[in-house]
């Protein structure tokens, strides 16, 4: 996953603009009202809930706007009714896209991803045509810069919380974790006082695909971009894997 991982983090870091914060909060209010819907209102006993009020929270959503995404979960408010949807298709150079979505419109959002995809030389698949790259998987990122403890140090600490993966990539240690096992690993690296450039549930791809022309990878990252911006999408994963030289090109 190395070159998604890359993107994945250089995303990360930048900052995000008071015009994109609306889009973000829509997104986050969607995954909070689902999430309450499928499991109940009490984080405690609802993982994804946790999850979702922990995101919300890392990216400054006002406590306001999450109490009121939960509460139309619960139905102690009116609001949409959301229903989730996966979609898979490829990209350039055979690249293989995963997408999950929220929405209140299935044929709405399936045609306007397959458009999203036709636009960018991507094609749009069946499902089931790339699920099985991918595998659901607990994911930290820690800066080196800011954790004094050396590599060997860190990933003896991270496995015996219960981690199954430890790697350096792109200045960053990233620890992988079966889902189970994941808010276990973050609360108990958390109590030890890490702090985290990303914490999430994701899906990892078990092989990647080497994008090294440039034209091929920027087709690719627009096409990735105009997925991600996509009201309805939650979340894009792939399997590329983009050279630095020409990453470094792309911020």
């Amino acid at each position: 996953m190395a070159g998604h991982s890359k993107w994945a983090n250089r995303k990360h870091r930048k900052s995000r603009v008071d015009a994109q914060r609306g889009k973000i909060f829509t997104k986050l209010s969607r995954e909070l009202t689902v999430a309450a819907r499928e499991g109940g209102g009490d984080p405690e006993s609802n993982v994804r809930l946790r999850m979702a009020i922990e995101k919300a929270k890392d990216n400054n959503m006002p406590n306001q706007n999450i109490e009121r995404a939960i509460q139309k979960g619960t139905g102690a408010q009116e609001g949409s009714s959301y229903e989730s949807v996966v979609l898979e298709g490829y990209g350039p150079g055979g690249v293989a896209l995963m997408l999950e979505a929220l929405t209140d419109n299935r044929n709405r959002t399936v045609a306007d991803v397959r458009n999203i995809f036709n636009k960018y030389s991507g094609n749009l698949g069946e499902a089931g045509c790339v699920a099985w790259i991918f595998e659901r998987k607990g994911y930290l990122s820690l800066n080196m810069d800011e954790t004094s403890l050396g590599e060997e140090e860190l990933m003896s600490e991270a496995i015996e919380v219960g981690a199954e993966d430890f790697r350096e990539e792109d200045n960053y240690y990233e620890i992988i974790t079966a889902p189970e096992e994941f808010a276990q690993v973050r609360k108990a690296l958390k109590d030890r006082e890490f702090s985290f450039n990303r914490a999430e549930l994701t899906m990892l791809p078990n092989n990647t695909v080497p994008v090294s022309e440039t034209e091929e990878a920027s087709r690719l990252l627009n096409l990735m971009e105009a997925l991600e911006d996509h009201d309805d999408v939650q979340n894009v994963y792939a399997n590329f894997d983009i050279p630095d030289e020409i990453l470094s090109h792309m911020d």
